[in-house]
């Protein structure tokens, strides 16, 4: 089976696309064919895959439109065989006030998906959340089985999360109840500072056996990746964010659903 998994957080800044992509990455090329879908209108997730997201570029916003279907706007992302996204651009940002009108816009991405899933056989599909609670998000919750929840350890880290929290909740009782945060992954660590274990030490106390063991650290060469068109695992594959998101990534794997 598919596993569909939306990284989410409604908190900016802590690593949901760089994790996006990265743990794709690591997935196709360790052998498992993984999609990307990148639902934030700013478009970084298919920048990193090195996909053309220029204005009208079809992509998500088409198929949320119901103007197009997911394979007719599948690209394969140019460095990894196994891999491959789907565009977000800048015509995704008017979707949330246009789905507001249309009939069941909850469900929108999830038929779409099922669809795609009746020809195209992926071993994961990854979707590519803003960082707000609006109808794209909802999309992706409502779409997904899973959600991968990073957390970036810097203080604020785990404020806002009860209000995600009790979303996935208020999701899982009315319009998915095959959703569950089955994956935490702390973001952004930086060994120097005290902050940053004590608020690892607080996540894994809070979420227990549900957060995986790697920890991603701060690095210069995860940051760069994205200006190249590449994700880490291409651009530096021997960097300390590469290695990371690849144990993150077989971690990721072994979790059984």
């Amino acid at each position: 089976m598919t596993r569909i998994i939306t990284i989410s957080n409604q908190k900016g800044g802590v690593g949901k696309t760089t994790t996006t992509v990265n743990i794709a990455a690591a997935m196709a090329l360790a052998g498992k064919s993984a999609l990307v879908i990148d639902m934030d209108p700013q478009g970084n997730a298919t920048t990193a895959l090195g996909i053309d997201h220029s204005e009208g570029t079809p992509g998500v916003y088409d198929v949320l439109m119901g103007d197009a279907s997911l394979s007719d706007v599948i690209t394969q992302c140019p460095d990894i065989p196994n891999l491959f996204g789907i565009a977000a651009t800048i015509d995704l940002a008017g979707a949330e006030v246009e789905l507001v009108s249309t009939p069941n816009r909850e469900h929108r991405l999830r038929e779409e998906i099922d669809l795609l899933l009746t020809t195209r056989n992926f071993d994961y599909i990854f979707l590519d959340c803003p960082p707000s609670l609006g109808l794209l998000t909802l999309n992706g919750l409502v779409a997904a089985r899973e959600v991968l929840l990073p957390i970036q350890c810097e203080y604020y880290a785990l404020e806002g999360l009860s209000q995600l929290l009790k979303t996935v909740e208020m999701i899982k009782a009315h319009l998915n109840p095959d959703l569950e945060v089955t994956a935490v992954i702390l973001t952004m660590y930086d060994g120097r500072t005290r902050l940053a274990s004590q608020v690892a030490d607080e996540v894994r106390s809070h979420f227990g056996a549900r957060v995986l063991d790697t920890i991603i650290p701060r690095n210069v060469r995860v940051s760069e990746a994205p200006s190249y068109g590449q994700t880490v695992l291409t651009y530096d594959p021997t960097s300390s964010g590469a290695i990371s998101y690849r144990e993150a990534a077989a971690q990721l794997d072994s979790i059984i659903v």
